[in-house]
């Protein structure tokens, strides 16, 4: 199946920038051409790297970097690099966080600002009312793949290949195991594993190895993970409870809870995410 996402084209977007830049740089003064050098470098190496196949935040705003190399390559060159102001319409249609845009914003206005002394003034102000106008319409473009993303990520799989599911399709896969467990008469339970917050996705992959394939585990938060695990018995449930804690940090808890315990149409994933003290084992 081609991938959704047409990250084929896209890395072949990345390249096809990088490689204007680098015919750009052939003329460039030495300064200009340092920064079309690092800006060329970027873009190859976010195209090498790309892949849609584990994605979760490192913490790095990304988003930053693309900003501070607009910004300097306009800064070094305003006379030659003038057009690449336009770029920031595209800067702002990324998801990103408050702070970071406010950055953005901050050094498009400064770019603008650095283009003073080679336009006139009417050409100035009409360049500031074509950027915000962009930039509206760049933002509103960047909420629409900020709620689309959410919508993805409530009903996907967080690691493709691999039986990691959102928690809200927790929430929709309850009432259907249940209804299951009780018409062939087997075992089911939800296993809870709390970690910290650095182990969650390292923790969350050997979780998946650990348990059967028709089993699928769940992301409930940034330090909670969920499995709805069949068995023909509760011993052999509890057998493979003591076999995946033993597998997994010192520092992890679980617990467990029947699902017959569970009434889907009011638990929450709050709820879910608790770890009652008295139950967590380990």
């Amino acid at each position: 199946m081609q991938s959704k996402y047409k990250i084929h084209l896209l890395k072949a977007n990345l390249f096809a920038a990088s490689g204007v830049l680098a015919v750009w740089s052939l003329s460039a003064p030495p300064l200009a051409a340092l920064m079309l050098w690092l800006s060329l470098s970027w873009l190859c190496i976010t195209a090498l790297l790309l892949d849609f196949s584990h994605r979760h935040s490192h913490g790095l705003p990304w988003q930053v970097v693309p900003g501070v190399l607009l910004l300097g390559m306009i800064a070094v060159a305003p006379e030659r690099h003038s057009l690449l102001i336009w770029a920031w319409a595209a800067v702002f249609m990324l998801p990103q966080a408050k702070w970071v845009f406010i950055f953005n914003a901050c050094a498009a206005t400064l770019s603008w600002i650095l283009l003073a002394p080679i336009l006139n003034l009417p050409e100035w102000v009409l360049m500031l009312l074509l950027l915000a106008i962009l930039g509206v319409l760049a933002l509103s473009r960047a909420r629409q793949l900020v709620d689309m993303n959410g919508a993805i990520r409530q009903r996907s799989r967080l690691i493709p290949g691999v039986n990691l599911w959102a928690g809200e399709q927790l929430l929709r896969d309850l009432p259907r195991e249940q209804t299951r467990s009780e018409r062939e008469v087997i075992h089911a339970e939800l296993f809870i594993l709390q970690v910290k917050r650095h182990q969650l996705w390292s923790t969350a992959k050997k979780l998946c190895e650990l348990t059967y394939s028709f089993e699928n585990a769940y992301r409930l938060n940034n330090t909670t993970l969920a499995s709805l695990m069949l068995s023909r018995s509760a011993q052999e449930a509890e057998t493979r409870r003591q076999q995946l804690q033993a597998a997994f940090p010192d520092n992890a808890f679980s617990h467990h809870l029947p699902l017959i315990d569970i009434e889907p149409s009011t638990v929450t994933l709050e709820q879910l995410g608790e770890l009652p003290q008295a139950r967590s084992s380990k």
